[in-house]
């Protein structure tokens, strides 16, 4: 039990520490790819914290998830650069997007009725950041 307890805690501590270094990072664009990977590997520990049967732990870390796709979207936006001039980190965040997407499906299909509406709520954010991205690689504005 105590074991548990500490791997928890440093578990919350690495997320929150990288979490600070995204928020750190000066370059816009940068930080939409790190946003991004932070967003991976929430995911990743929000799997392995419902597989363990911490759920409020696995709320957190999928709301984190959510923050860091709006992160990427908010960030790109702040770089003031145009997607159809400067495609490169708008193209990369949708290829990350999509894949995140799948994920995102994946873990929806193996979590219970009721964790489920936290899983959809997450897919709904992170689907509209994708269409916003999306759409500012498709338009000629």
């Amino acid at each position: 039990m105590v074991r548990w307890s500490v791997l928890l805690f440093c578990t919350m501590f690495l997320v929150w520490g990288d979490t600070a270094a995204v928020l750190a990072e000066k370059n816009p664009e940068k930080r939409s790819a790190l946003a991004l990977d932070q967003a991976e590997a929430d995911l990743d520990a929000a799997r392995a914290a419902y597989s363990e049967g911490s759920i409020p732990r696995f709320r957190e870390l999928c709301e984190n998830t959510a923050k860091m796709v709006e992160l990427t979207y908010q960030s790109l936006d702040e770089s003031g650069k145009k997607a159809r001039k400067s495609p490169k980190w708008f193209k990369r965040a949708e290829q990350h997007l999509i894949v995140l997407m799948r994920r995102i499906e994946s873990l929806s299909r193996d979590v219970s009725l009721e964790d489920r509406d936290v899983v959809e709520q997450l897919r709904q954010r992170a689907s509209a950041v994708q269409d916003k991205v999306l759409q500012d690689i498709m338009s000629k504005k």
